[in-house]
């Protein structure tokens, strides 16, 4: 694997997540580049059926584009009592294009009826929550002179539940309820969500690999 030096490639449109690795990568004085910054790489159909499967394809098909290392992520929410879904839909749960709200409007309507045992998890008054759930990131860096790539994955699990809050991040970030933080992934701070993001565990064990 060629060695990353002061520039990484993200494979990604989203600008949530870009935000996310430029924070990451900072502190390790490393600048992020996105797909926004290559206006004519070629379009990927994201239509593997796992995250890890999405997240190869992206990196190998930026990746041999640009002819340098490229990471991809792909990730997303998986919710018990929705058997995983919406999963590698996330995205595109209330359809092509749909907004976070839309997205979001859609899993709670299909949680609508559900309740779970949230004893101890000291949610806010009126708030109820829905079904245990978990955001699942897959991370994959391609390097197109080997043709190989370095993968690794994190998972942050927590509560839906059915009153969005919070103003940061993205996605359904408002809907899951962190127990131990005492407050929705939207609520936490960059370097929290850092810290015990799906995320931010798959970077640092991506990392660690590299190391």
């Amino acid at each position: 694997m060629s060695r990353i030096s002061d520039r990484i490639v993200v494979a990604t449109q989203n600008n949530g997540k870009t935000v996310e690795f430029r924070h990451a990568f900072a502190k390790l004085g490393i600048q992020v580049q996105s797909m926004a910054d290559y206006p004519d790489l070629p379009d990927i159909v994201e239509d593997g059926s796992t995250f890890a499967e999405n997240a190869r394809k992206k990196a190998r098909t930026v990746g041999e584009a640009l002819q340098i290392p490229v990471l991809a992520d792909d990730s997303g929410l998986c919710v018990d009592a929705l058997e995983g879904a919406p999963g590698v839909y996330s995205a595109r749960y209330a359809g092509e294009g749909a907004a976070d709200a839309d997205n979001n409007a859609k899993l709670l309507t299909a949680l609508s009826g559900q309740r779970m045992d949230t004893t101890g998890s000291a949610l806010p008054v009126g708030v109820e929550g829905l079904s245990p759930g978990r955001f699942v990131c897959a991370l994959a860096l391609y390097d197109p002179a080997t043709g190989q790539f370095i993968e690794a994955e994190g998972t942050m699990d927590g509560i839906i539940v059915n009153k969005p809050a919070g103003e940061g991040g993205f996605g359904y970030d408002p809907l899951l309820w962190v127990p131990e933080y005492g407050k929705t992934v939207a609520q936490l701070t960059k370097d929290e969500k850092q810290q015990i993001g799906h995320r931010g565990r798959a970077l640092s064990r991506l990392l660690s690999l590299l190391d």
